[in-house]
């Protein structure tokens, strides 16, 4: 068995990877047990001095790593880049900041728990299994890797099946850069052997970037096995657009929540809540904008909306769609994918949305928005949070009572307001009911893989 990089543009397969075998999953697994026990003793400064290093390649290495991308799942060339550099921002991040994070912490006035000095000091825990998706090949790798090494964890990575180059760079790349061999590695595995992993006695911990289904998969696993784990899985994001809101910037935003990455993020705004007063001027201009876009070649720089990334996506998203229409929805643009090579699927607005309808429940893994009418803000929470997902959101208002209120009732992970939701290192990014549980990025990021220790001295 393999693992092929089909390329969605073309559909042809352009390289193919052999699995692991058991023998070198095991000497992996040791590998990574012996770094660890390495790269703990290190100094936060000595760390610090490899994560540039390894940075420093992520920027050198930007041309060819960003058709890499375009090439395995199909975004446009300048969003690849866009990643590649996004990585080593997050990496110089934690270099620069993993020290203060996880600096010990002290009691003020030890005699209350009668000791002579009393506090906690952060300790990592070892061995860490990421289970990571296709969308963003690196950015979502990066975004634990950074943390967990400057932290004194090592890693090893079971990647999406269809981003085996992606896996084998990530593979290397820690390595290039000076750390000890095995400090990060990609297992080259089916999803069927992820549990044995788990269950093995060096793997102190999991996380996970992905569909629901899998996230549960490995939460159950990790959790018979007492073992920590971070969950980050799907999400169908409102995003919420009143009266008072900058109506034209709140169009061009939506557009772009939309369609980056060809629509395929967990975060991206999916169903667009519309107060009635302004509820025709921005779907006008919403469908106008959103029919305009470029679909064609991503390693063209002109491409706007590439394909997407596997054949099962294109059906899925066809099939949310098809639902809708024979249920009486409105398509307003786009809804049928074009004939050809590529997994292709154009820019869609669809309204009239009535509760029987699977969009109104299930996440949309393509560039496709739905579109409501609220009257009320009551109405606008309402219709935000029926759904089972709370990873992100969206509110567009010049009011600061309003304001308020969305940030208070919207149940989430994070509320953006006047902007659209993207991931910082400094800002904790993470969800809450079948969005997820635990936090990545920020100083949250850092410590979920951190043993909390209490230091009492009498």
């Amino acid at each position: 068995m393999s693992m092929k990089v089909t390329n969605p543009t073309t559909e042809v397969v352009e390289a193919e990877f052999p699995l692991d075998t058991k023998e070198q999953v095991e000497a992996k697994l040791a590998l990574a047990q012996k770094a660890h026990e390495t790269i703990r003793a290190y100094s936060f400064a000595e760390r610090a001095k490899l994560m540039h290093a390894a940075a420093d390649l992520v920027e050198a290495d930007i041309e060819t790593t960003s058709v890499m991308l375009t090439r395995e799942m199909g975004k446009p060339i300048a969003q690849s880049r866009a990643e590649v550099l996004k990585c080593a921002k997050n990496m110089r991040f934690y270099a620069d900041n993993a020290e203060s994070m996880l600096s010990p912490w002290s009691i003020d006035d030890p005699s209350k728990v009668g000791a002579s000095s009393a506090g906690s000091v952060w300790q990592p825990l070892g061995v860490v299994l990421a289970v990571m998706p296709w969308n963003y090949p690196l950015w979502q790798v990066m975004r634990f890797a950074a943390p967990a090494l400057m932290a004194g964890n090592t890693g090893v990575l079971k990647h999406a099946s269809n981003v085996p180059e992606s896996a084998m760079y990530l593979h290397d790349l820690f390595t290039r850069a000076g750390f000890p061999e095995g400090s990060f590695g990609s297992l080259m595995i089916s999803a069927s052997e992820v549990a044995s992993v788990i269950d093995d006695w060096r793997v102190r911990a999991t996380t996970l970037t992905g569909s629901e289904p899998a996230g549960r998969a490995v939460a159950e696993r990790s959790g018979k096995m007492l073992k920590p784990s971070v969950q980050e899985l799907g999400g169908s994001d409102p995003f919420i657009v009143t009266p008072s809101s900058d109506l034209d910037k709140a169009v061009e935003v939506a557009v772009t929540a939309r369609i980056n990455n060809n629509g395929q993020s967990c975060i991206a705004g999916k169903r667009f809540l519309v107060f009635e007063e302004i509820y025709d001027e921005f779907v006008e201009k919403f469908v106008a904008k959103m029919d305009a876009l470029v679909m064609g070649d991503p390693m063209d720089e002109k491409t706007q909306l590439g394909p997407l990334a596997t054949a099962g996506g294109l059906r899925d998203i066809q099939e949310l769609v098809e639902d809708a229409r024979s249920k009486g929805a409105r398509i307003l643009c786009g809804g049928t994918a074009p004939e050809g090579k590529g997994y292709f699927f154009p820019a869609t607005v669809i309204d009239q949305i009535t509760p029987e309808m699977r969009l109104t429940m299930e996440e949309a893994f393509g560039p496709v928005a739905s579109v409501y009418k609220v009257s009320s803000r009551e109405e606008a929470i309402r219709v935000a949070n029926q759904t089972t997902f709370g990873l992100s959101s969206a509110v567009w208002t010049q009011d600061v009572d309003e304001e308020a209120y969305f940030v208070e009732h919207l149940a989430a992970g994070a509320v953006f307001v006047n902007g659209m939701t993207i991931s910082y290192p400094e800002l904790a990014f993470g969800g809450i009911k079948d969005s997820g549980f635990g936090r990545e990025l920020s100083d949250a990021g850092i410590k979920e893989f951190c043993n909390l220790k209490t230091v009492w001295k009498g």
